[in-house]
């Protein structure tokens, strides 16, 4: 078996067709926002996204998940290839206005981009005692939608066995949140920083 070092860095190794675009193509707005929808999750290159998910589905095998969770919407394309490569099933969480009733598993979540909060749903026969869990999502950020995901997990009886992001932005510390809950973190790109208009990726 690995050691805990070793496992991490292999877990955040740069997938290296994707941290080259990030760094040839990304828009960088005030040196705060990375936009990569050009290709990740607004138009969606299917080739590119059928790789990024045989890459992340490399990452997440050894841990035998029996399904692969995310948040609607744009996790749902990494998380449906990542899952077709694992050859298990993909569940998604519903977004609805807070004010909607809660039903048996849910979590109320800031939204970083809309502003509000939003609700998180997952129906529980979907999300099955004893399951392992394995969390897909385009983009690591403060976290909050990583770390509420694992909540409903815990609350369901099942096992977050591990989360993995096609981008972590590093410079927001959202991996803190999972850390805490000693729940490993796969990555394909993980950004540094963002400097006067360029995308720093770590290990590059």
């Amino acid at each position: 078996m690995p050691t805990d070092a070793a496992l991490a860095e292999a877990l955040a190794a740069p997938f290296l067709p994707l941290a080259r675009r990030i760094i040839a193509e990304a828009t960088v707005v005030d040196d705060r926002i990375l936009k990569i929808d050009h290709f990740l999750n607004h138009r969606i290159e299917p080739a590119l996204m059928h790789a990024l998910g045989e890459a992340l589905a490399e990452r997440l095998a050894a841990f035998t998940p029996d399904l692969v969770l995310t948040a609607e919407a744009s996790g749902i394309a990494p998380a449906l290839m990542t899952a077709l490569a694992l050859g298990v099933p993909l569940v998604y969480a519903k977004k609805y206005a807070p004010d909607v009733a809660a039903p048996a598993l849910s979590r109320l979540v800031p939204s970083p981009t809309k502003g509000g909060q939003t609700r998180l749903v997952i129906a529980a026969r979907y999300l099955p005692a004893g399951a392992r869990v394995a969390l897909v999502d385009d983009f690591l950020a403060n976290g909050r939608t990583a770390v509420a995901l694992a909540e409903l997990v815990a609350e369901a009886g099942a096992t977050l066995v591990v989360a993995a992001f096609v981008v972590e932005k590093c410079f927001q510390h959202g991996r803190a949140g999972l850390d805490a809950l000693g729940i490993p973190v796969a990555t394909l790109a993980q950004v540094e920083r963002l400097e006067a208009g360029r995308v720093i990726v770590r290990g590059l």
